[in-house]
């Protein structure tokens, strides 16, 4: 919306100005990672999809989304449900506590999950002795991306839930539906949007995560590099094609993201809408 007394001239400068830093530090870097994966022609970045390491990679990055994600889908609902329905002793504390992958760095974060389940960890003989193995394994790679996406569904639901109250959910209860059906048929359908969102989010962490999992995974060829860490050895190995080529994939993934965010925030935007037109004719 234009404010009146802003001159022409501000606002053109203000358009220019917002349009170039875009463009320096957002689309010119996304063209400079097609042109590098397409510079010496398809055939070549195909190749370099279809490698072992990099199809592994491509595989252990849709494993640990698979299920980090619907582990956070369960985590989330847990928690708002918790947090936006009841009062008790710990609950700013459970709240804190969910925004706490924010404030630590991923780095440190893997590093925590080294110290207790390293080899020389706090247990890391309890599971040397069963043969059990989560550093420099896959249950570490899940576990250190689980610790940094898990508040990305739970943040996008709490704010809604505390907004929209209780009271349909005690009105379905006191006309008989048990609390499966209330879930399923009323708090559910209320927070497909935002959950949808905090998936959006969730998943694009989890598969574009570096710090946390580059701690853990070990850099094992073929086993425990996810994606970005494959990207970064083959560019340190000057494969530029192939260090580009899957950076591609990790664009593109940023892009579909984009696009359904947009999606999903266009359709809240008219249920909104719709909702506020609706209440004048209730009130009537």
């Amino acid at each position: 919306m234009k404010r009146a007394g802003d001159p022409l001239w501000l606002r053109v400068l203000l358009i220019a100005v917002s349009t170039a830093f875009l463009g320096l530090f957002v689309l010119l870097p996304l063209i400079a990672v097609f042109a590098g994966a397409l510079r010496d022609g398809l055939g070549v970045y195909l190749r370099a999809l279809a490698e072992p390491e990099a199809w592994s990679a491509i595989k252990l990055t849709l494993l640990v989304a698979a299920i980090v994600v619907p582990a956070n889908v369960f985590f989330g609902l847990a928690a708002a449900w918790t947090i936006a329905r009841f009062r008790f002793v710990g609950r700013s504390l459970l709240t804190t506590l969910i925004d706490l992958p924010f404030a630590v760095s991923p780095v440190v974060s893997g590093l925590i999950y080294v110290l207790m389940f390293g080899l020389h960890g706090w247990f890391g003989p309890w599971l040397s002795a069963h043969n059990l193995k989560v550093i420099f394994a896959v249950p570490g790679v899940v576990l250190a991306t689980l610790f940094v996406t898990f508040p990305f569904v739970a943040r996008e639901l709490i704010p809604l839930m505390e907004e929209q109250g209780s009271e349909e959910e005690e009105a379905a209860l006191v006309l008989g539906a048990g609390g499966l059906r209330t879930f399923w048929s009323i708090t559910l359908p209320n927070v497909r949007w935002a959950l949808l969102y905090g998936v959006i989010l969730c998943n694009a962490r989890a598969m574009g995560e570096f710090g946390a999992v580059s701690v853990v995974s070990g850099h094992i060829r073929g086993r425990t590099n996810t994606l970005p860490l494959q990207v970064e050895i083959l560019y340190n190995e000057y494969q530029f094609a192939a260090a580009f080529a899957l950076a591609s994939l990790l664009s593109l993934l940023a892009l579909v993201t984009l696009v359904i965010k947009r999606l999903a925030e266009r359709k809240v935007a008219r249920e909104k809408r719709a909702g506020l037109s609706l209440e004048p004719s209730l009130e009537h």
